[in-house]
């Protein structure tokens, strides 16, 4: 399975956003990696529906999948909200799920991918029932919130368990997304470990380099540490 880079808007300029967005489709970028935080569950306010459904057209046109990591309370009451906008996958928080099984049952029946996630301290056991419901697992490797955080070093462990809960199970269909702190220097150790996506945000929006220049050089580093594993 080829590793896929999924530029976050959180951290692009959203004065530009669909410019940007169309800038990191044609840089390459598989995937569009869209956080929606109510201030809640985490301790900021982003997107909703409306900004989605303005960046569905931009990626339909690219035949890019949309990425949305819903990080909020009940997300089952935005859940058709968010389908209908034009998320092609949706992650929901174990934490914020008490019938996750109901949940995923939700996102599928609207036609979307369910993908599922837990924060940095919640332990793989929470999904070990879910594994076979869901087309990916999101790693948090920062406490979800905000951008630009310093990535967790125990989080390449915890790849790693996931990678082989997913390996001795069949599943290695599901993809192994990861999402906080991806950089170049980091980005080779996370791919060994077993991550199939990366999320970046200030990886790839930044004024150290171009979208495109940056998206190559994560691409470089995780095709060589992939070829390498």
């Amino acid at each position: 399975m080829n590793v896929k880079i999924a530029p976050s808007i959180l951290s692009s300029d959203f004065s530009r956003l669909g410019e940007q967005v169309r800038e990191a489709i044609e840089a390459g970028a598989d995937i569009i990696h869209v956080d929606v935080m109510d201030g809640q569950f985490v301790p900021n306010m982003t997107i909703g529906p409306p900004i989605l459904a303005a960046l569905k057209p931009i990626a339909r046109q690219a035949g890019i999948p949309l990425d949305v990591h819903l990080m909020i309370e009940t997300p089952e009451r935005l859940i058709p909200a968010f389908a209908e906008a034009g998320a092609d996958i949706l992650t929901v928080h174990v934490e914020t799920c008490p019938h996750l099984h109901r949940t995923l049952q939700q996102i599928r029946e609207l036609g979307v991918l369910p993908s599922v996630t837990l924060n940095p301290a919640t332990p793989l056991v929470t999904l070990e029932e879910i594994l076979g419901d869901v087309h990916q697992v999101l790693v948090m490797s920062v406490s979800p919130g905000f951008g630009g955080q310093s990535y967790i070093p125990a989080s390449t462990a915890k790849i790693s368990r996931l990678r082989r809960m997913l390996d001795e199970r069949g599943l290695a269909r599901v993809e192994l997304e990861v999402d906080g702190g991806i950089k170049p220097d980091n980005a080779a150790e996370i791919v060994a470990a077993g991550a199939t996506v990366l999320v970046a945000g200030s990886a790839i929006f930044n004024d150290q380099a171009s979208i495109r220049e940056n998206i190559a050089a994560l691409r470089n580093i995780a095709e060589t540490a992939r070829s390498a594993a």
